[in-house]
């Protein structure tokens, strides 16, 4: 994806609550967002040359094969390319890649990318075991409390290398709830405050290791939607968001294999990214971060290269990553408090980026933000994807 910046732009969006939605299918979330994207950029369905649809599904839901469910938002999607993208929590960003790729090859104009997953439909112990699937199970399948036991395992062995973090944990815990209440679309608008987040309580157990429910995302079911736009078109439109720089960085699955406290391929993709779009960490207005658990978010920050590593207690107990830091981190609550149905995560953040530097994101704006990073991870730092947003016009 080097080289990448400027060929596509973002000229429209839509998001829905994100939550447990009963009595809203995958096909109704679908359409919800399909339907408000394209009003939104002040397009039709005929407009549109290619379909991508982001979902990891693998059980969550009964129905597979879904990218023509996008044509049940209008009939005149019918015949256009369709076509089902899955990267594991960073499918949603690999799907708006495609979208880019397209673009960039000269194959569409415009593209519609739609990210979805409805994960309230099963058992917290068939979640725990669908979410175990991206994870290397030949090595990782005995590890307990799924997802959450992995990155358990990741907190324990960074205590044991650079002291207890208990504390910066718990920070970043309290940070994001604090700006989920700003964000309307978020699951869980409630500050909790660092003691109820640095303390175990009935309310608050130890979910896995060091980890407490504090430090976990949330299950959740939702949709969010972006239309790309090449250049020439992106400019005749009433919006666009360019594309400085968009980087994927993959890495080995087994975590046997690599020192998953460094986190590599994140650090390598926000290296592409920086230098593809000439800038410095510093030049951000702010970063919309795949805090997963808050152990990820806290090793991010180092490999953003915002502190050494080992380091990151510091950048949330000195406050550079608050709302009103140096470089606020999740201005949307992240998915601690918006919550992570896994294919609508990457374009929720793509939304939310893009929403704060059109000077859109309403309780939950940056003063005069400009440029945005987002940072979007599948597995444990196995797929990475880095974006830079500007707007197209000054």
């Amino acid at each position: 994806m080097g080289g990448q910046g400027m060929t596509g732009c973002i000229v429209g969006w839509a998001h829905t609550k994100f939550g447990k939605h009963d009595g809203l299918d995958v096909e109704s979330l679908i359409v919800e967002v399909a339907q408000g994207a394209l009003a939104d950029a002040g397009l039709s369905a005929a407009d549109i040359d290619q379909v991508y649809l982001g979902t990891m599904n693998g059980g969550f839901v009964k129905q597979e094969f879904p990218a023509s469910l996008v044509f049940q938002a209008d009939p005149a999607f019918r015949f256009k390319p369709a076509t089902r993208v899955e990267n594991a929590c960073a499918t949603g960003s690999a799907a708006i890649h495609m979208g880019l790729n397209s673009i960039a090859a000269g194959k569409a104009r415009i593209v519609l990318v739609v990210g979805v997953e409805k994960m309230t439909e099963v058992s917290g112990a068939v979640v725990n075991d669908l979410l175990l699937r991206a994870s290397y199970r030949k090595e990782e399948d005995n590890i307990e409390g799924g997802f959450a036991g992995i990155f358990g395992q990741i907190a324990q062995k960074y205590f044991q290398r650079y002291g207890d973090q208990s504390d910066a944990l718990a920070r970043i815990a309290a940070k994001n709830h604090k700006n989920g209440v700003a964000n309307p679309m978020a699951q869980m608008r409630r500050d909790l405050g660092y003691d109820f987040c640095r303390n175990v309580s009935d309310k608050n157990p130890l979910v896995a290791g060091p980890l407490k429910r504090t430090d976990c995302s949330l299950v959740s079911d939702g949709a969010a939607a972006v239309v790309l736009a090449d250049l020439q078109t992106a400019l005749s439109l009433g919006k666009a968001v360019a594309f400085r720089a968009a980087e994927q960085v993959n890495d080995f699955l087994p975590m046997s294999k690599r020192d998953i406290l460094a986190f590599e391929g994140p650090a390598l993709a926000w290296k592409r990214a920086l230098a593809n779009a000439r800038l410095g960490l510093d030049d951000l207005d702010l970063v919309e971060t795949h805090d997963c658990f808050t152990i990820a978010e806290l090793i991010e920050y180092e490999a953003m290269g915002l502190t050494k590593p080992g380091e990151g207690a510091r950048a949330i107990l000195e406050g550079w990553t608050e709302k009103d830091g140096k470089l606020p981190i999740n201005p949307s609550g992240g998915l601690k408090s918006k919550g992570h149905p896994v294919g609508a995560t990457g374009v929720s953040m793509h939304v939310l980026a893009s929403m704060q530097v059109t000077g859109q994101a309403d309780e939950m704006q940056i003063p005069n933000a400009k440029l945005a990073g987002v940072m979007n991870m599948g597995g444990a730092a196995v797929a990475n994807f880095v974006s830079i947003l500007e707007p197209l016009r000054a």
